[in-house]
């Protein structure tokens, strides 16, 4: 990379700083080549690291792949890279005993937490929080930030012992940083050189807390060194990708030619699904990639419920075009939950015991499978009447009834199930029961579990259910194992290659980078700008196709209706 003047700079400054770059600039690597010459001037004391911050674990695995190219391995001994969350949990696990000192803490995993608040309005949800901590000792991810921020505000020397051992600390993607994240971070701050890696018009996360005023705060608050990037394009040079993402938010995209950016716009057809068009810019774009080796293609939508009937479509071969194998990046909350249900009938048991396990996991799957979006109400009628059931033995309603006579059924045939000891075989004939199901909400279980990726080669889960069944012959203590291989997910980094073709919402797509991608929007739902939107929310729905078109490296390709198209084209 050849180095401009702010570059050299950057990596020049001895005190706190804040270095501004768009899309593919170029911010990652060169704060990584600080962090090694850091490491290289023998500057560290003994026991001293360089801390990476950011926050998905996608884009953590990214970093650590592009660190092993630019640090060599004794340096990067010294050179920790992390998500917010697994840093904030590791502080909490060693010292979380001084905020409670009745209970012992343990974590409330996200698919419980979102079954959990599914009735908890916004209001109390806060509340609800802190008391189950305070309370029952079970701590929600939500609040990691926080507790360490009060814990750091209360005992200065636990805050200098982390200080001490991170004396520089990059922060990622800082713009995207809530209330909770920045009380964090300013308490670092008091002992610990800050470097700060932003970019405004990639906050895309406002509905989680990211405030626009963060870089402003950041520079009050610690006077850093500013550094721009502007103009610097390293992912995507020679194309107009990032001119055409830079000009959508100024409108002179206008009328305007772009080379490697194509705008589709499809209209009707009889007989023809309206995914027909969008499906046809993917097959081109696996075309024009086919000779060559570990490409990606990535399909970009605006919502998950959209995302999944696309991904329907792309494994159908209706309309004449073939199926197409990809990967369907999903929320935890809906497969997790399913995983639950195989899990319970994996363990099995007495089919009268076994039926009423599995009439509570569904139960906990109907009331936690739309993560943090509350559940429609019908939806949460029938968690209530499965609730009365589970303490009355009562439940009415036809359709009500049957999902309950449908828990017996299985639980029934599980019975009767011979298992061959393979995680992989028995996991998929179990799931076979539920997707048999004549009641809609238990064959749900089984569609939602589809997503769910644990038991590859080598994972936690697979090796734990095969140590159960070598152990004892059978499965009881699944339903455990599965909680430890999610909540391990959820921590660590995996290495992921993005090879192939993905579906994913627009959102999901933050931090990652692909061949091609094809940004595709429904005419009804899906929309890239929701119908009604206020100016806030359409002023963050330009945000994010900016984000969305900037993933890609060689080509873009927007699909959207012909009448009624996306308004910022």
């Amino acid at each position: 990379m050849a180095w401009s003047p702010q570059k050299v700079a950057f990596l020049a400054c001895p005190e706190h700083a804040l270095a501004l770059a768009g899309p593919g600039a170029g911010k990652t690597h060169v704060a990584l080549v600080k962090a090694q010459q850091l490491v290289a001037s023998g500057s560290l004391k003994p026991g001293q690291k360089v801390l990476f911050l950011s926050f998905a674990r996608p884009t953590v695995a990214r970093i650590l792949e592009k660190a092993a190219e630019l640090i060599s391995p004794q340096e990067l001994k010294h050179v920790e890279i992390n998500t917010y969350h697994g840093f904030a949990w590791s502080i909490l696990r060693s010292h979380g005993y001084l905020l409670n000192t009745t209970r012992a803490i343990t974590l409330l995993p996200p698919p419980e937490a979102a079954a959990h608040f599914a009735d908890v309005g916004t209001d109390a949800r806060d509340q609800e929080m802190l008391r189950l901590f305070e309370e029952e000792g079970r701590l929600h991810f939500d609040l990691f930030a926080r507790l360490v921020a009060q814990l750091f505000q209360r005992s200065t020397r636990l805050a200098g012992i982390y200080c001490d051992t991170y004396p520089t600390i990059i922060l990622d993607e800082f713009q995207d940083t809530n209330a909770d994240e920045w009380a964090m971070i300013r308490q670092l701050g008091r002992c610990s050189r800050l470097i700060a890696l932003g970019d405004p018009d990639q906050r895309i996360y406002e509905f989680r807390g990211a405030d626009p005023r963060r870089l402003g705060e950041f520079v009050e608050t610690f006077r850093p060194g500013s550094f721009d990037f502007a103009g610097e394009n390293h992912r995507s040079n020679g194309t107009d990708i990032t001119v055409f993402g830079n000009d959508l938010l100024t409108e002179r995209n206008r009328g305007k030619d772009y080379t490697h950016v194509k705008i589709v716009r499809y209209g009707f057809r009889r007989n023809q699904s309206t995914h027909y068009r969008a499906k046809t810019e993917v097959l081109a774009a696996l075309r024009r990639l086919h000779n060559e080796a570990s490409t990606s293609v990535s399909v970009l939508v605006p919502s998950k419920a959209f995302m999944l009937q696309f991904s329907q479509y792309l494994s159908s071969e209706q309309d004449g075009l073939p199926a197409l194998r990809h990967d369907v990046a999903m929320d935890a909350e809906s497969p997790s939950l399913a995983a639950n249900v195989i899990a319970v009938l994996l363990e099995g048991g007495p089919a009268s015991v076994l039926a009423s396990r599995l009439v509570a996991a569904l139960h906990t799957h109907i009331r936690g499978r739309g993560g943090n979006k509350a559940p429609a109400q019908a939806e949460m009628d029938l968690a209530g009447a499965i609730s009365t059931y589970m303490s009355t033995g009562k439940i009415r309603g036809k359709n009500r009834e049957l999902v309950v006579k449908e828990c017996q059924r299985i639980a029934g045939e599980r019975a009767g199930l011979k298992l061959s000891g393979s995680p992989e075989e028995d996991w998929a004939a179990v799931r076979e029961l539920i997707a048999a199901s004549s009641a809609a909400h238990v064959a749900r279980v089984a569609e939602d579990a589809r997503f769910l990726r644990l038991l590859h080669r080598g994972s936690a889960l697979r090796t734990a259910l095969s140590g159960l069944w070598r152990t004892r012959g059978d499965y009881v203590g699944a339903e455990a194992a599965l909680r430890d291989a999610l909540l391990q997910e959820h921590f660590v980094a995996a290495q992921k290659e993005w090879r192939g073709l993905h579906v994913m919402t627009i959102h999901k797509a933050k931090g990652k980078e692909f061949d091609e991608v094809v940004i595709y929007e429904g005419t009804f739902s899906g929309r890239i700008v929701a119908a009604n939107a206020d100016a806030k929310r359409i002023a963050q729905s330009r945000l994010a196709l900016r984000v969305a078109v900037t993933r890609a490296i060689r080509r873009a390709t927007i699909v959207t209706p012909e009448r009624d198209g996306c308004q910022f084209l």
